[in-house]
């Protein structure tokens, strides 16, 4: 019988992690517009365990669960790093300093040093993102359709690269770089984009957003290692092919973790022992 939860609630995602009567780690997901679901399951399978709260959205769980004892919480961002750290070692890779950037609904960045962490900075820009513009754009309501759309897309003719500003001139950076985002669409003389080169778009516009703020901070503070977590990663090699080629342009080492989106509940898990 599981003894101890941590719940990451989130702005689209609620995630779990618990460890099971093995000692190995489970992970769960459920909508965070859906903490019914999320009450039920505990109440089915883990309803005498210890539970420790972390994410945006945490209150609005706790109010949902009527647990009869005071529900421990812990600020997101250091849930986030404890799990970061966790990962880390579990999947012994050597890192003691670097940028991170957590990919949810949008994104956060913050900078690692030895234990010692912060919150730097952030965007807008992330997994709402690619959902609501993507709907925008496509009429495609469900995330993993427009993910798998995506993976079709071709953003030839969506983005404007150096390569076509400086056409026929001495290029001043690499040509293959985007000099704007969407920009084809208005430029380029082939009239119909499809719903695939679009998601595909909506993708390239979040990956390299992300990877010039993270590049960005990672120059500012002398780092190498960039890690990219996040839910928004989970099972979309589309938008990790546009970090990690971005980011090795720029000479900074692309740190995927296996458990994207987890460090958080995670973090809270541990906070929990």
């Amino acid at each position: 019988m599981t003894t101890r939860i941590g719940i990451d609630a989130g702005g689209t995602l609620t995630k779990i992690a618990y460890w099971n009567d093995e000692k190995k780690l489970k992970l769960k997901k459920f909508l965070s517009s859906d903490f019914h679901a999320v009450r039920d399951w505990i109440d089915s399978n883990h309803s005498l365990a210890s539970i420790c709260l972390t994410g945006g959205r945490a209150e609005q769980l706790k109010d949902c669960l009527f647990s009869k004892n005071e529900i421990p919480y812990i600020v997101e961002f250091d849930a986030t790093m404890n799990g970061v750290m966790y990962q880390l070692k579990q999947e012994k890779v050597s890192c003691s300093s670097a940028v991170i950037a957590n990919i949810g609904t949008g994104t956060s960045i913050h900078i690692m040093n030895g234990q010692v962490h912060s919150r730097i900075g952030g965007t807008g820009i992330g997994g709402g993102t690619l959902t609501g513009l993507g709907m925008a754009l496509t009429g495609i309501t469900n995330y993993l359709d427009i993910i798998e759309t995506s993976k079709q897309g071709n953003r030839t003719f969506i983005d404007v690269l150096v390569s076509d500003i400086y056409e026929k001139n001495k290029l001043p950076i690499k040509g293959s770089l985007t000099a704007s985002n969407f920009g084809g669409i208005a430029i380029k003389t082939q009239n119909e984009k499809s719903e695939p080169d679009l998601l595909a778009g909506v993708q390239g516009l979040i990956g390299e957003v992300v990877s010039s703020l993270c590049i960005q901070a990672a120059d500012a503070h002398g780092f190498e290692d960039i890690i990219f977590i996040g839910s928004t990663l989970e099972n979309n090699e589309l938008l990790q092919q546009v970090i990690e080629s971005y980011t090795l342009l720029k000479q900074k080492n692309p740190i995927f973790l296996k458990k994207h989106g987890y460090s958080g509940a995670i973090g809270a898990l541990l906070e929990n022992v």
